[in-house]
């Protein structure tokens, strides 16, 4: 393993509206979130499409991270993919106002040959087609993960069952994963998953938590309560990113580090949505990750329970 993420996604001009307020051509993009999260353990490689109108400001926050944007192509006179959404309420999902696809309708990915060699490569929420491409490209990846949404499981669900049969860990949130098996049933949905052939199928609950299966059993973690979310957006994607990036760090692909991934990405998504775009989690450094996830790991532990011997239960 050489220990770095390929991250490939959306790259995009957000802007939300909360009740916390309204941003407008805010960084954002699978991608983006996916890699500034990632970056905080390893180093990542991120490959995606903009127009000339993006920022130069926010490649420098890109690279200042350590992420190298050499696979981010520029589309001279092409306008950066754009939304535009709402949140209200509990913010539990997004209202899509406007959506301007823009230059990311014609996204070809054409992975740098030395990304090929990352060890860990990430296919972001894409046309599942494109992501079938980029599988093509990165043949000697030790760890593939990818994320979908409704959009394409209605309107390519055969490709996608082909990008699934094809990856190691498939990443859902626990609507997607009912719908992509018409099912209300998140076991049978990750069993489902799993004779795809997955080696993991990961169901985000949202403020409810994580659940991750394999053929031996699950593991479930909380999610961090939070006095207040600001937004929302790319908090999938920042679990992604956070799980990614330990998992590169540590060398090895192991129950335990599975495991401690998905604390670690359940903390970097409890980060992003304290703030709007990616501003707070630009903020996090080691530290603070580390005492998040330490948190969060000792509301999980419990002593053995020793029921039997209270009742006069035989083992």
């Amino acid at each position: 393993m050489n220990g770095r993420v390929l991250i490939v996604g959306s790259i995009a001009l957000d802007d939300v509206q909360t009740p916390f307020g309204d941003e407008e051509g805010v960084l954002g993009g699978a991608a983006v979130f996916g890699s500034i999260s990632a970056s905080l353990c390893a180093p990542v490689d991120i490959v995606g499409v903009v127009g000339d109108d993006f920022p130069e400001a926010h490649f420098n926050r890109l690279r200042s991270r350590g992420i190298d944007t050499a696979g981010v192509e520029v589309i001279d006179g092409g306008k950066t993919f754009r939304w535009r959404g709402r949140y209200e309420g509990m913010m539990e999902e997004a209202i899509t106002l406007d959506t301007q696809v823009n230059v990311f309708s014609d996204f070809r990915p054409k992975i740098p040959a030395s990304f090929c060699e990352d060890s860990i490569v990430f296919l972001a929420n894409i046309d599942p087609e494109v992501q079938l491409a980029v599988l093509d490209q990165v043949p000697d990846a030790k760890l593939v993960l990818c994320d979908t949404m409704n959009y394409w499981i209605k309107s390519k669900r055969d490709a996608l069952i082909e990008v699934l049969k094809r990856v190691d860990i498939a990443l859902m949130n626990s609507t997607e994963a009912r719908m992509l098996f018409d099912t209300t049933s998140l076991p049978k949905a990750a069993a489902s998953l799993l004779d795809l052939g997955l080696k993991r199928a990961i169901i985000k609950k949202g403020e409810h938590g994580v659940l991750m299966f394999n053929r031996d059993g699950f593991f479930s973690s909380p999610a961090v309560p939070l006095e207040e979310v600001v937004d929302p957006t790319g908090a999938g994607d920042s679990f992604a990113g956070g799980f990614s990036g330990f998992l590169a760090n540590a060398g090895e692909i192991s129950e335990e580090s599975m495991r401690q991934a998905v604390v670690v990405g359940s903390c970097m998504a409890s980060f992003v949505v304290e703030g709007f775009s990616t501003t707070r989690l630009e903020e996090v450094d080691a530290g603070m990750l580390e005492g998040r996830c330490h948190s969060l790991r000792g509301s999980m532990n419990v002593n053995r329970l020793r029921i039997a011997e209270r009742t006069g239960v035989a083992d």
